[in-house]
């Protein structure tokens, strides 16, 4: 609907993982690096996880779009099977027939794995959503990583999912799979707000788009904030906030617009963030000057710190409609007392009150 209203050849901030709006960063690179070392070495399992929405499935997508022909590739996005619909989809995957129950089936894809290993040909498994898998399913997975010669692993297999992943695989249930594991990887949010402009800007490019300041500075400052540098979340954004202003005429999108948006959605970011908490503002730390600190800590004994705080903080109480005259002489008393001894650590009632004559300065 905003194509033509901003110049724009496609949508740039569809929410469907296309591998051609990939954008690499650090997080990403590092992500790829160990997807081709691993399949290329022939390493067995690796595992790449990342949160909701970091660009896990694309960066797959992008690169079964340029495997070799050679490497047969089987991808399974629907972690919810059972054993026997895993052995299913594993069999249609790598076409693999004639067999009647899970034996026949091991027999007949070794003969395949085998077959290929030989002739120098990669053969991979990718299961996205991998944290969804079953105890059971899992370890069927351990069981065709042993499908390997005396140098390498005939079958490569990468689980990709969340980080919750990481959990499932430190079950102790699970050890034998966990230790099998030879590369290990993680996609991380977008760092900065800088690294978010060059986000939004690589994507209106590979849009068409003729400009890329259409969100403006405080637009792309919000946008980092709300999304957390998630790309979905930053998509979502984006093209909700194009369409917002697309409807009001505005060729550049503000932070305004943004902020509109992120309320809708309920995307507002969190206001705790911008605020000291409770906690920190109660701090005895920011009451407390360091002399009276240091003898608080020195004096110990918890029941008897309770009762003189209370002390303390009624003296404080009556005390604050005191004369200027008090003011100067609490002044002359504290220039006085900075040569005094600390008190006997079991005397806490006495430091708090020399404390108390002496003011938080």
């Amino acid at each position: 609907m905003y194509k033509e209203f901003y110049g724009l050849k496609e949508l740039p901030f569809a929410l469907t993982p296309d591998p051609r709006f990939i954008y690499f960063t650090p997080s990403h690179t590092e992500a790829m690096a160990n997807l081709h070392y691993g399949i290329e070495s022939g390493k067995g399992l690796i595992v790449v996880t990342g949160e909701v929405g970091t660009g896990k499935t694309t960066i797959l997508r992008w690169m079964m779009q340029r495997l070799d022909r050679t490497v047969l590739v089987g991808y399974i996005f629907n972690p919810r099977l059972t054993v026997p619909e895993f052995y299913q989809h594993v069999a249609r995957l790598f076409d693999v027939q004639e067999w009647e129950n899970k034996s026949e089936l091991l027999f007949a894809l070794g003969k395949t794995l085998e077959a290929r290993h030989a002739r120098g040909l990669r053969t991979v498994l990718i299961i996205d959503e991998a944290h969804g898998l079953s105890t059971s399913v899992l370890e069927e997975i351990r069981l065709l990583s042993n499908f390997e010669s005396d140098a390498a692993k005939q079958l490569q297999i990468v689980l990709t999912g969340q980080p919750e992943l990481r959990d499932v695989l430190n079950n102790p249930d699970l050890r034998q799979l966990k230790q099998r594991v030879a590369l290990r990887c993680e996609i991380k949010p977008l760092p900065n707000i800088e690294e978010t402009e060059r986000y939004v800007k690589a994507r209106l490019l590979v849009a068409g788009a003729a400009r890329t300041d259409i969100f403006s500075p405080g637009a792309i400052d919000y946008i980092f904030r709300c999304a957390a540098g998630i790309p979905r979340q930053i998509n979502n954004l984006c093209d909700n906030a194009m369409l917002t202003g697309y409807a009001s005429g505005l060729h550049t999108i503000s932070r305004a617009v943004i902020e509109e948006v992120a309320d809708t959605f309920d995307m507002l970011p969190d206001a705790r963030n911008s605020r000291l908490s409770i906690e920190e503002q109660e701090s005895p730390a920011r009451i407390f000057n360091a002399q009276g600190r240091a003898e608080l800590w020195s004096a110990g004994g918890s029941t008897a710190q309770a009762t003189a705080v209370d002390e303390a903080a009624a003296r404080h109480s009556s005390m604050e409609h005191s004369s200027a005259h008090d003011d100067d002489a609490r002044a002359d008393e504290l220039d006085d007392t900075h040569a005094t001894p600390a008190p006997d650590v079991n005397d806490i009632g006495a430091a708090f009150r020399r404390w108390d004559v002496m003011g938080d300065r």
